[in-house]
């Protein structure tokens, strides 16, 4: 289908974009990469009469390395993440994730912000930040607020974001040197959405794991951070024991939906085998 008719504003910077969009109301949506927000408007189940495009702020697109902790700008593209070694070297699951969504095409243009922002709960970004522990920098008309990604997200398409604010940056902290990490993920086919996906991150000393979180992808209505399953392998040498009791306590807390990627019961078994298989690469990764 073709979209509605809308007129189309091209702000030079954020303070310019959030005047816009606080001028024309609930008539306009922000656009970042598009491959969210333009498939929805040619179905028609989005209908903005102003699109206000961020695409030629400047000061959105960075990674910088601010001292313990690295940040990027909401624009910054999926591929020019892929493509920096500061990230690769400081937060690899970023690269390891960001290489399994979609295709090379969408990834040149489908930025950090547009995928953790517009709380579509199949985008990988939204639980990997919140396995993480990202903080979100909000803007609006005359404020600028922080939110954790753990208290971003509300329901499906519905975040934290108050009418008027723009998502500016993301910023997270650079774990342990010597930490493991994995994000598996199962799909019908290069660029779908996940069946199920677990992203992980632990750390480990003499054999025994110190610290673990876990996040999960398109399991539920929102991304889904897994404080019960995480906790159940802290302490642990992530034997068998340890890590049958975080699969059924990831399995009891996700509820995914009955779809064309198979029924319930199966993506919440698929839900602990991509858990299973993270915590395992997370594992041999660690040092």
């Amino acid at each position: 289908m073709i979209p509605g008719s809308f007129a189309y504003h091209r702000p030079k910077s954020a303070q310019e974009a959030v005047a816009l969009l606080a001028q024309l109301g609930d008539d306009a949506r922000p656009l970042a990469g598009g491959h969210s927000l333009i498939p929805m408007m040619k179905l028609r189940l989005a209908k903005p009469t102003h699109l206000v495009d961020l695409g030629r702020i400047g000061d959105l697109k960075f990674i910088k390395d601010e001292g313990g902790v690295i940040a990027i700008g909401a624009m910054t593209t999926q591929h020019e993440m892929i493509g920096s070694d500061r990230l690769t070297k400081a937060i690899p699951i970023l690269r390891e994730a960001a290489l399994m969504i979609a295709d090379p095409q969408v990834r040149y243009q489908g930025t950090l912000g547009g995928n953790v922002a517009n709380g579509d709960p199949g985008n990988d970004m939204p639980a990997l930040m919140q396995c993480l522990d990202a903080t979100y920098h909000l803007l609006g008309k005359g404020s600028e607020r922080k939110v954790k990604a753990r208290d971003f997200y509300q329901g499906a398409y519905f975040t934290s974001l108050e009418p008027g604010e723009i998502l500016t940056a993301v910023r997270i902290p650079v774990p342990a040197t010597g930490h493991g990490y994995a994000y598996e993920k199962l799909k019908r086919k290069v660029g779908d959405y996940a069946t199920a996906a677990a992203a992980v991150l632990i750390t480990m000393q003499g054999g025994t794991c110190k610290s673990a979180s876990i996040g999960l992808t398109n399991l539920s209505e929102t991304p889904l951070f897994a404080a019960d399953a995480s906790a159940a392998l802290v302490g642990s040498d992530l034997g068998r024991a340890a890590l049958d009791k975080a699969v059924t306590a990831a399995e009891a807390q996700v509820a995914p939906a009955s779809d064309g990627r198979g029924p319930v019961e199966y993506r919440r078994k698929m839900a602990g085998v991509m858990l299973r298989r993270a915590v395992a690469l997370a594992q041999s990764r660690a040092s």
